[in-house]
């Protein structure tokens, strides 16, 4: 077996023990010793790192694995618990994996987001694992009396051949770490200077199909959610939110509702006291509410219908129409300085032979998760313990700790599985409103919004407008290229992504436009739509270059592998890794320019770390385009769980088509114009592609992002497969709209 050595130190170890009932636990800090570089570690968000967890081995050989990262749906719950199994080398069905809570003393840094929890958590979930497995051959050569170097594992059970003796993992656990009971000192413990880890031929967990751990309960209606807490004592709390972006609470008739069955209180809510810093840079909810507390859900409805609120504020309040031509005033007007500029831009294109330039724009979009916005909370005057679906636990924590200005040591944030986040739920205002809501009410209560509220709210994925320009010489070689972006509360533009490197004379400019409405992380930030537009306008270029679109892009990362522009360190992604993925895709889906008889678009895109590229075919039903088949190649490193990753992959696909195609938030003087999905439009089942096929690119590098990769290409393949179909390209999202494409 091909082994790697990594040194660990006691650093790594934050508590090992015996278990009191016989057995061992090991808490290991599972990032503490990764082999990554000062530049690794500063490219990483602080919220993905240092990365904690608990493996606990019992003396009837049953496994506990403690996953730290809240479950969103991405299944990091099954696939971190099976990377340590399968350095421990137990048997899977040996194993149980708990949700951990979160715990600031052991588990630093507990978020769902950006893709990054199996990449960040790789090595130290592996070091957690063999470093158990090591102790465990350290007990049974001192137990044997045998060199250590002669004891092999397999499935949980330890092995010497020379004796023919063998043992259970939880025979020898707590001779493991060097104790007989659980309150013996942990500096007893001896701790393995370096452990060995499995080569990857040697994986018999990774890389294989694991059903998720929480499905049975799932499919069984298991009270596994937020929505599902039930606490004795428990209220229901609603909310009502200033109907347009811009206004504030100035007042209301609560006497007139507080007699209504059920209804135990209403009262205005300062979410925010002055001074209070949020954990959330965008984002992050409304400071004044009016809360109405009752014994249920419809009675609360009910008085949030009768209840008679007055709001204020400016009479400048925002439209769609306003923010749009803000938006295409920011792109004529000039920056203070380009993100990246190489070559000589201007002079490129005044000796160009041909010159093509295209403006493209998507509207803000809601999360709309299946779980609306909840959240459990009992404030008292000296403890507070809050739970439901959150990705970011340790921020609420910290934030709640500043608003009801109480230690965080008197403070249980509680993870519960969540019905969908896509960026919704780093946004804890929901749970800060619950807390408040509770200590004002002096009640359990859980908090409920209704769709309407949560679709209202805001946290939005920003509105965005991108402007690019493409040059080429008269033998249609590509030799100047621009993109400038803005977008509502973001900048938009990825400046040292493709085309950068490729290109001689290259421009990226970027600019925002500061709005009302609120904004956030939607799955694949700023990716969402740059993918889309990026590989549209690259489809135009390479037809005015008379060139087929998949030669046209691999010309270009031939270049940027052989002959680079400028230094290609600067550049963010790895050029024969992004070919590598569209010649994978031209094969797989058969690619030989003439589209089969099918409408066909092609698409590819680097971001979270992976690499991805589609070819979509779509034919027309009347004047409805329909999605037939979706080939997706991907380079992502390792695969932990196939059967997840092409669950992560197809769900990436089918979000993207259907956002792209039919959804939009609107505003008419502040006020949201969709509020359910009666007029907010989420694709079908019927709308959905009729077939999905996922290809992964086997090359054995430690795995990298999953859970939103997939998304932002197939907006540009979908676009390149509708001009096919039609013979009119689509530049504005939702492309439901383009009534003479889409009819």
């Amino acid at each position: 077996m091909t082994l790697v050595k990594t040194k660990i130190g006691r650093r790594s170890f934050i508590r090992t023990s015996a278990l009191a009932g016989g057995g061992m636990m090991v808490g290991f800090s599972w990032l503490a010793s990764c082999k990554m570089t000062p530049e690794e570690v500063n490219s990483l968000p602080k919220e993905w790192f240092d990365i904690n967890g608990f493996l606990k081995i019992g003396d009837n050989g049953m496994v506990t694995i403690m996953s730290p990262n809240p479950e969103i749906g991405q299944n990091v719950k099954t696939a971190m618990p099976m990377i340590v199994a399968d350095e421990l080398d137990v048997d899977w069905k040996n194993v149980i994996v708990e949700q951990a809570p979160l715990n600031l003393d052991v588990f630093q840094r507990q978020l769902a987001g950006g893709s990054q929890s199996i990449r960040a958590g790789w090595e130290g979930l592996r070091m957690a694992g063999a470093t158990a497995r090591k102790m465990l051959k350290q007990a049974a050569a001192k137990a044997w009396e045998v060199p250590e170097e002669e004891i092999t594992t397999s499935n949980g059970m330890l092995y010497h051949e020379a004796s023919n003796k063998s043992a259970g993992y939880g025979e020898l656990a707590s001779a493991a770490v060097g104790v007989s009971s659980p309150d013996d000192p942990p500096e007893n413990i001896e701790v393995p200077e370096e452990v060995e880890l499995k080569g990857i031929k040697d994986f018999t967990i990774i890389g294989t199909d694991r059903l998720n751990v929480d499905g049975p309960k799932i499919v069984t209606g298991k009270p596994l959610f937020g929505i599902d807490v039930q606490e004795e004592g428990m209220l229901t709390a609603m909310i009502v939110h200033p109907p347009a972006f811009g206004l504030s609470y100035k007042s209301m008739d609560a006497e007139s509702v507080k007699s209504m069955p059920g209804i135990k209180d209403v009262f205005p809510v300062d979410v925010y006291p002055e001074g209070v810093e949020k954990q959330w840079s965008d984002g992050g909810g409304i400071a004044q509410l009016v809360a109405i507390v009752g014994e249920s859900t419809w009675q609360c409805m009910q008085a949030k219908k009768a209840l008679k609120v007055e709001w204020e504020g400016p009479s400048d309040l925002e439209s769609t129409s306003s923010y749009e031509d803000d938006l295409a005033k920011l792109l004529d007007a000039p920056v203070e300085a380009p993100a990246r500029s190489d070559g000589d831009f201007n002079q490129a294109f005044k000796s160009a032979a041909k010159v093509i330039e295209r403006t493209y724009s998507a509207p803000f979009l809601a999360h709309n998760t299946m779980e609306p916005m909840n959240f459990y909370a009992h404030v008292t005057a000296d403890k507070a313990e809050v739970k439901g679906p959150i990705q970011t636990p340790e921020f609420l924590e910290k934030t709640l700790s500043s608003v009801l200005d109480m230690s965080i040591d008197n403070i249980d944030v509680g993870m519960t599985r969540m019905g969908g986040g896509f960026g919704r739920r780093l946004y804890g205002h929901f749970g800060v409103e619950a807390a408040v809501i509770s200590k004002k009410a002096q009640a359990p209560i859980k908090l409920v919004y209704s769709r309407e509220d949560d679709m209202t709210q805001g946290t939005y994925r920003p509105a965005y407008k991108v402007k690019f320009k493409a040059g080429l010489d008269k033998d249609n070689n590509l030799i100047a290229w621009s993109v400038k972006g803005a977008g509502t509360n973001d900048d938009l533009v990825f400046e040292n992504r493709f085309p950068a490197g490729a290109v001689d004379n290259y421009l990226a400019e970027k600019t925002s436009l500061q709005t009302k409405i609120t904004t956030g992380a939607w799955r694949a930030p700023r990716s969402n739509f740059m993918a889309g537009a990026e590989q549209s306008f690259m489809d135009e270029v390479a037809e005015l270059a008379g060139k087929d679109p998949i030669d046209f892009r691999l010309e270009l990362f031939d270049r940027a592998i052989n002959d680079p522009v400028g230094n290609p360190e600067q550049n963010d992604y790895d050029p024969e890794r992004y070919a590598g993925v569209l010649k994978l895709v031209k094969e797989k889906a058969k690619w030989d320019g003439s589209g089969n008889g099918k409408a066909r678009g092609v698409s590819a895109y680097y971001c979270h770390n992976s690499y991805v590229a589609q070819v979509l075919d779509l034919s027309m039903e009347g004047n409805k385009p329909m999605v037939d088949k979706v080939v997706c190649a991907v380079d992502c490193g390792i695969v932990i769980n196939p059967i997840s990753a092409k669950n992560q992959i197809e769900g990436g696909i089918i979000d993207g088509i259907g956002h792209a195609t039919y959804s939009q938030m609107t505003f008419e003087d502040g006020v949201p114009q969709q509020q359910n999905f009666d007029s907010y439009h989420l694709i079908r089942n019927i709308e959905a592609p009729k077939q999905i096929e996922s290809y992964f690119v086997d090359n054995g590098i430690d795995p990298t992002g999953l859970g939103e990769p997939s998304l932002p290409p197939v907006i540009g393949a979908l676009a390149n497969a509708m001009y096919k179909a039609t013979g009119k390209r689509v530049y504005n999202q939702p492309f439901i709209l383009e009534k003479e494409i889409v009819g």
